[in-house]
């Protein structure tokens, strides 16, 4: 998170006198914002240890573990060499974003560096708008090799694109006008219209097994009350996202373990069932996610401590967006809320100053101590503030790097719960 510092662009109308040149004045050259700016290079061994980690499991489990069919296998792997395509294409594209950004006078100061030499350094903002464009570029051309014409995918395929591509465009939107809170929470509803309007799928619930008997139901259909319970859980993600951040890195880490588990969570659905329709779901989701792990873990090189780039707005609410979406429509909505564990629990934590009832300042992160580089934590509502006041102060990486491992943790304590409930819950 980064406070952001715009410079405004000053235009002089007079015109002054003409007159000859001088020397001097013709080797002045005019400097141009933006120009001359040389990025950090990506953190690439740190990606590598994060992908090794988070991608082995999935790719075990797809290629060897399960006997998944080949005519679906061969869809998924087409799709994670074009998101492996769109990874590169992402590194190479931000650089040249940041410049062009930076020639806009989007920049921020990082926070968290107040008082040190980084702390005064231009950080170029919003560069989530790459990882939007190329992730939905990857999406698209992925239609050729999948889907056919008569597609019964491809209506609610194109409208999943449609709502994350809107996302991305009220996401960029806010990064350029910083939209108030409240209006920020509405954002999504509107965002999620072209994939209400387009889904088809079932608007039922399996009851769970110990409440049968006092339903009387062991399937409830909620009709457009479903899609209303669609809505609010787009709402939610896109925005628990946004909310729980402030660190280098944290954004777009929980984003990628978010992602890496609903992957593993689709591969073992699809080898654990014989259902087509069943499968295809799972297909759906694994098609949109392995773009969106690919061209975050890109932008993660550039963001990760300390980072040279500010993903911004556009992009946390492109993810939440995204991973609501392949949840929604992968039909494992109860167990994406249980992924999302550290981010209802960041929410719960949040209420109060969301609310109003407590005083809501505008950035609420930790104090950062120059002399001795650690966090300390705050009374503002938030996880990395709670976390900080429990265990103690910490650096800004270490910090990080705790808060993915409970979400990694949250993920793995969901897998747990899925198979001791198994049989027993529904």
């Amino acid at each position: 998170m980064a406070a952001r510092k715009r410079a405004s662009s000053v235009t002089n109308s007079t015109k002054p006198a003409p007159s000859k040149p001088s020397p001097a004045a013709k080797k002045q050259k005019t400097t141009v914002p933006g120009e001359g700016f040389r990025l950090a290079p990506p953190k690439l061994g740190v990606i590598f240890v994060i992908s090794s980690l988070l991608c082995s499991i999935y790719l075990y489990l797809l290629c060897f573990h399960y006997n998944v069919d080949d005519e679906l296998k061969r869809p998924i792997l087409i799709n994670a060499g074009l998101s492996l395509v769109g990874f590169f294409v992402t590194l190479k594209l931000i650089p040249v974003a940041a410049r062009y950004v930076l020639r806009r006078n989007m920049f921020g100061f990082d926070i968290n560096k107040r008082g040190t030499p980084q702390g005064q350094v231009k950080v170029p903002e919003s560069l989530g708008i790459v990882v939007g464009i190329v992730f939905l570029i990857v999406a698209i051309v992925f239609q050729f090799f999948n889907f056919t014409e008569d597609s019964v995918w491809l209506v609610e395929y194109n409208a999943a694109l449609a709502s994350i591509c809107f996302m991305i465009l009220l996401g960029f939107v806010d990064d350029v006008l910083d939209v108030p809170w409240r209006v920020k929470l509405l954002l999504p509803s509107f965002a999620t219209l072209p994939l209400l309007m387009a889904y088809a799928g079932h608007t039922t619930i399996v009851i769970p097994k110990p409440l049968v008997s006092f339903v009387g139901l062991e399937v409830l259909d909620l009709g457009r009350i479903y899609k209303l319970y669609m809505a609010l859980l787009a709402v939610f993600c896109t925005n628990s996202i946004n909310i729980h951040a402030g660190l280098n890195g944290l954004e777009i880490g929980q984003t990628v373990v978010i992602a890496a588990a609903i992957l593993i969570h689709n591969v073992m659905q699809i080898g654990g069932s014989v259902d087509t329709e069943y499968h295809q779901a799972h297909a759906f989701s694994i098609y949109l996610t392995q773009p969106l792990m690919a061209t975050s873990l890109a932008m993660l090189a550039y963001n990760w401590y300390p980072s040279a780039v500010f993903v911004g707005d556009t992009y946390t609410v492109f993810a939440g967006m995204t991973m609501a979406v392949v949840g929604i429509l992968g039909h494992f909505s109860e167990t994406l809320l249980i992924f999302f564990l550290p981010q209802v629990l960041n929410f719960l934590l949040s209420l109060p100053q969301l609310a109003g009832i407590v005083k809501c300042p505008r950035h609420r992160l930790p104090k950062f101590d120059p002399a001795t580089g650690l966090l300390t934590g705050t009374k503002d509502g938030t996880l990395v503030n709670v976390y900080l006041r429990i265990f103690g102060r910490k650096s800004e990486k270490s910090l990080c790097i705790h808060l993915l491992v409970f979400q990694g943790l949250a993920c793995a304590f969901c897998f747990m719960l899925r198979h001791f409930l198994a049989g027993w819950y529904k």
